[in-house]
């Protein structure tokens, strides 16, 4: 905090722990210009918060908040900030209620406005550069649809609090700049029951109990987004470790503290760690590294910086896990990782580009799972748990591109699902696949290293890679990401003495979408024998029609124009290799990740009435029994 932070700010935030927020006081409205009127309306709206980026920087929030009682949060914020130019401030609030207001030091309750969905402090209060605002508030606490989460242990009666902002609701909890490109230091103060402990973002920088209460100060965080401000409070058991040199906590409930698999649990996050800062050549970038196995929690996981929230079912099992079991947690731990860099490092400056760091953390998942546990065949996991469900949607009616428009950020939550979690981790692939994983690699640090702590968009995104690989990558940031829908490919194989060939033919996936050309297309091709084993050969598809030849000598059983998954397309079956995988081929594919897919491919022949549900059916009941994995 700012040594020449005003006396009575001061005055305001040293009573915050303990506090007694006034019924809410009704602000008086000042007048105000007509286009600043126009920006309080519900939610955050693109308009306001372009308004802001232009004016508002270098944003700190210290916030102090009182836990001691069971369904609200008593605080106070000072929020500093650099303000550029002569207009009002609008801040974000809509939690329980609003009380006293202090600007530069001066009481000013009476001269700004509320109207449950923002705060405006009048120009006239402001200054140029350097500005403080201290504001004193109540938020809910509840067991659901609060911004601070209560549940109750059914063993032992214990409360166990834990917040969740994303992607809109820091200013449900306190009044804020709740946009992501607004990134902000924070310090937080709370004060809770003498036998809780907390973790949150920063590390525990002070702690002291009396008088039946704990209050903990952490330090200031390195800048993050609104929507990433984290704490968990309660009778935590705390379990410490120390990885390769780094030191980790881990918090879980106590009734369950005796079944965590610790060891395990920190092991995938240290090993995570280790791999991703040697592959983003950048160490980790906020400091302590702890996590927590949330109670209820409605996610997999959230990536808070220094705090991950992980779902305490999906991480404790009462049985022994199965291997999917174990492959889930593990590549659920690796995205949370991978978002330390890709969402938190770096963010989205909108949620239109939800996809840049939801896509990349599950593709870097992928990567990392590669790396580290290859014995798990984690490409055909990333593969059955991401193609299957993008396919379904992008070639229905109602799909979407995935850079979504957003024009409030209180639509966010609808741009959550198949598209920015299944389908952008498919499309980066390909990607990576396009441009070689060197370039891809050396693209994805530089993005990195030049938007550390800051913000980008997808357009930079792809020029840093594309200047790595020297390409233009506009035209597949057209196709792919500006562009709803997909291909599908359709094989025709002619076999000859003489030279085979393979004609691949590319067609939206729905007919009745027929603009905007053919995708570029990276593939390797799967060339088998009779006796299952397989050669691939690469291809690359940059028109509607493409033929390819064959190496000679070979009379291929079958292919398949998507050996490793690389491509986001459809592929279906020409009709002799469709015949000789009916006919008993299928079990002899040697390739358990190319057999996975072929398992794929029938099912996408039935779906397309090319292949009999019957002849499905008999496949499934002769060769699906012989399959292990």
């Amino acid at each position: 905090m700012s040594a020449l932070l005003p006396l009575l700010a001061s005055a305001l935030l040293a009573s915050a722990p303990g506090l007694q927020v006034p019924v809410r006081v009704t602000l008086v409205e000042p007048a105000a210009t007509d286009s600043t009127a126009a920006l309080m309306g519900p939610g955050v709206s693109r308009e306001l918060a372009r308004w802001r980026a232009d004016r508002i920087s270098d944003v700190r929030y210290d916030l102090a908040l009182d836990l001691t009682a069971r369904d609200s949060a008593a605080g106070t914020v000072t929020v500093q900030f650099t303000r550029t130019g002569s207009d009002d401030a609008i801040l974000d609030f809509r939690g329980r209620r609003l009380g006293a207001v202090a600007v530069n030091g001066r009481e000013a309750t009476t001269r700004v406005e509320a109207n449950g969905a923002h705060v405006r402090i009048p120009a006239s209060l402001l200054r140029p550069g350097g500005n403080s605002v201290t504001l004193r508030f109540v938020a809910n606490i509840a067991p659901a649809g609060a911004s601070v989460i209560r549940y109750t242990d059914v063993a032992d009666g214990s409360d166990y609090l834990y917040t969740l902002l994303v992607p809109a609701d820091a200013n449900q909890l306190f009044p804020s700049f709740d946009q992501p490109d607004l990134k902000a230091r924070v310090v937080l103060r709370l004060t809770m029951p003498a036998a809780w402990s907390a973790v949150a973002n920063g590390a525990a920088a002070s702690t002291e109990t009396s008088g039946g209460v704990t209050r903990v100060r952490f330090e200031e965080t390195r800048p993050i987004s609104s929507y990433l401000i984290a704490f968990a409070a309660g009778p935590w058991a705390k379990l410490d470790a120390v990885h390769e040199g780094r030191a980790m906590s881990l918090y879980v409930r106590h009734s369950r503290a005796a079944e965590v698999d610790a060891d395990t649990l920190f092991a995938l996050n240290g090993r995570a760690l280790d791999w991703m800062e040697d592959y983003f050549d950048s160490p980790y970038p906020f400091g302590k590294y702890d996590f927590v196995l949330a109670p209820a929690f409605p996610f997999g996981g959230m990536e808070h910086p220094g705090a991950v929230f992980y779902n305490e079912d999906r991480f404790i099992f009462r049985e022994r896990p199965t291997l999917p079991q174990r492959i889930g947690r593990a590549a659920t731990i690796y995205h949370e990782v991978a978002h330390m860099w890709f969402g938190d490092l770096v963010t989205m400056r909108w949620f239109d580009d939800l996809w840049l760091k939801e896509g990349f953390a599950t593709y870097m998942a992928g990567k990392t799972q590669a790396a580290l546990d290859p014995a798990t065949d984690p490409w055909k996991s990333f593969w059955l748990r991401n193609k299957p469900l993008a396919y379904g949607v992008d070639a229905s009616e109602g799909t979407t591109p995935v850079w979504q428009d957003l024009a409030n950020l209180d639509q966010a939550k609808s741009n959550y699902g198949a598209i920015v979690y299944n389908k952008a981790p498919g499309i980066l692939k390909q990607l990576d696949r396009l441009v070689g994983e060197d370039a891809f690699r050396r693209g994805v640090r530089t993005f990195l290293r030049t938007h550390a702590y800051g913000n980008a968009s997808w357009q930079e995104l792809l020029a840093t890679i594309g200047a790595a690989s020297g390409q233009s990558l506009e035209p597949w940031g057209e196709q792919y990401i500006l562009r709803a829908g997909l291909p599908t490919i359709e094989p025709a194989l002619t076999v000859s003495p003489n030279g085979s060939r393979l004609l691949l033919v590319q067609r939206p996936a729905r007919e009745a979408v027929s603009t905007g050309g053919a995708w570029p297309v990276r593939l390797d091709v799967a060339i088998g024998r009779a006796d299952g084993s397989v050669t691939t050969i690469p291809a690359t598809l940059e028109g509607a029609a493409t033929t390819i030849p064959l190496p000679a000598g070979v009379e291929p059983a079958f292919v398949f124009a998507n050996a490793g998954d690389h491509a986001y397309a459809l592929v279906y079956l020409d009709e002799r290799s469709r015949r000789w995988l009916v006919d008993g081929g299928l079990a002899r594919v040697q390739d358990g990740f190319l057999r996975a897919m072929l398992w794929g491919a029938l099912w996408d022949e039935v779906r397309a009435a090319r292949l009999s549900p019957e002849q499905y059916i008999a496949v499934v009941l002769r060769d699906l029994p012989r399959e292990e994995d």
